[in-house]
């Protein structure tokens, strides 16, 4: 990772390392690489989602980009797969998206995708980077400034094209939609009234600073009461940016992304179109899914955490279904990226048409007992505080107690100030002991480094 870019484009809290000096460089520098790398003056898609920033970053963008002769089309709040989507419609160069996705108001970020739709390579990312530290901007002038065009009615096919990915009727389930005041708020409504679902919409009121608020696929007990309050037969939660997607069932348990990776692979296995009935997921999904996909015979390719990594070995092998445990699901043969709202329709169909609960998916496979746990450090401290020497020693004492199916992972957050622990294993209190002490171990450690 560079200095401004990370695994998911660029983080931060918005102005206090995410301000609009930053943003008009990088719009500066995103304009003159990608006009050099295509040879002519280069049109950039700019989405963004509801915080109170994403105005501000979006025009500092803007000013950057024009500012060094490229045009812009402003597609509005959107989700993140939309602007990936409507950058690949509009054959522009570049979509550049402003959100900090499941992360709570005051953070920002700037995700750029190239144009088939693809997160942007990391030697471009690099390139852009490079140019910006360099300080070495050219800026334009007369006829050769940048124009803003607006295009906020793209998003409209982007509906139509999610609802025609549906051929089941969806209509037998009764649906309540948890916009987590973010993206999905512009979209959600629209999309599953299009696709014939009978569907509620909650938490569709972003006024700035409530995106992400107790509520979305990051604070589920309040969509979990409600569906059992209201009879309900599936809740379904996106995140701020709605490139994540988690199921309630109608007993208010969760359906996680490994459920609905497995739902999906098998039908697809069944339907004969998943390739080399090969699933991608990460380090981070439970040995349950492992060991239902060994049974079903499916195959499960690892990848490291994080979506590119997924969508990384998805293209190598040609494969057509990846996620993570998270919620964040890639269909390669409908979407470039991460898409909830594509997620949900496709998880949902699949319970329409075989006329199951959704609780019954459930029983597909036992869940192992894993805690993941969050601590707080400085970004500066992420990486070191992972690999520390005392770390190692714990970890592998810890890896005893587990026993041979116990794992351990312990890694720096790419997208956040986090150091994060993830323990899992078959009995249920030493896999929480075990979590307590390394996190222990992990704020000991950042306390000292302070």
């Amino acid at each position: 990772m560079g200095k401004f870019f990370g695994t998911d484009g660029i983080r931060a809290v918005a102005n206090d390392g995410l301000d609009c000096s930053l943003a008009l460089k990088v719009g500066q520098a995103a304009a003159e690489v990608l006009t050099e790398e295509n040879h002519h003056r280069a049109l950039i898609v700019i989405g963004k989602d509801t915080r109170i920033s994403s105005d501000m970053l979006e025009a500092a963008l803007v000013a950057g980009i024009c500012s060094s002769g490229a045009d812009v089309l402003l597609v509005g709040v959107v989700p993140t797969p939309a602007v990936a989507y409507i950058t690949r419609l509009r054959k522009a160069d570049a979509g550049i998206v402003i959100s900090a996705s499941h992360n709570s108001f005051e953070h920002n970020g700037i995700k750029i995708f190239n144009s088939e739709g693809y997160k942007l390579s990391d030697a471009l990312e690099e390139r852009i980077e490079s140019l910006i530290l360099s300080g070495n901007l050219t800026l334009r002038s007369g006829a050769d400034i940048g124009r803003v065009h607006r295009d906020e009615a793209a998003v409209d096919t982007y509906i139509d094209s999610l609802a025609s990915t549906v051929t089941e009727d969806l209509s037998s389930l009764r649906l309540l939609v948890d916009c987590a005041n973010g993206s999905a708020s512009a979209t959600a409504e629209r999309l599953f009234k299009k696709a014939g679902a009978n569907a509620d919409v909650i938490y569709n009121c972003p006024d700035g600073v409530n995106i992400n608020d107790r509520c979305g696929s990051t604070h589920l007990g309040a969509l979990a009461e409600k569906v059992l309050a209201g009879g309900y037969d599936a809740g379904v939660a996106f995140d701020g940016d709605a490139d994540r997607c988690l199921i309630i069932d109608e007993t208010g348990n969760i359906v996680d992304g490994d459920k609905i990776m497995a739902v999906c692979g098998m039908s697809l296995k069944e339907k004969g179109i998943l390739k080399d009935d090969t699933i991608v997921a990460t380090v981070m999904s439970n040995l349950g899914f492992h060991m239902f996909c060994k049974g079903s015979g499916l195959r499960v390719i690892c990848a490291q955490v994080g979506d590119r990594y997924v969508l990384e070995q998805m293209q190598k092998g040609g494969y057509s279904l990846g996620g993570e445990q998270s919620g964040h699901l890639i269909f390669l043969d409908h979407s470039t990226t991460g898409d909830g709202q594509l997620s949900a329709l496709k998880f949902l169909g699949i319970a329409a048409s075989k006329g199951m609960k959704l609780s019954e998916f459930s029983s597909y496979f036992k869940q192992y007992p894993q805690i993941l746990s969050n601590i707080v450090v400085k970004n500066s401290l992420k990486a070191h505080l992972s690999d520390a020497p005392e770390i190692s020693v714990a970890t592998e004492l810890a890896q005893k107690k587990l026993g041979p199916d116990g794992r351990i992972l312990i890694r720096p957050s790419g997208t956040e100030p986090l150091v994060r622990v993830m323990v899992e294993g078959v009995d249920a209190v030493t896999v929480e002991l075990v979590a307590k002490e390394l996190s222990g171990i992990v704020e000991t450690l950042s306390e000292k480094a302070k």
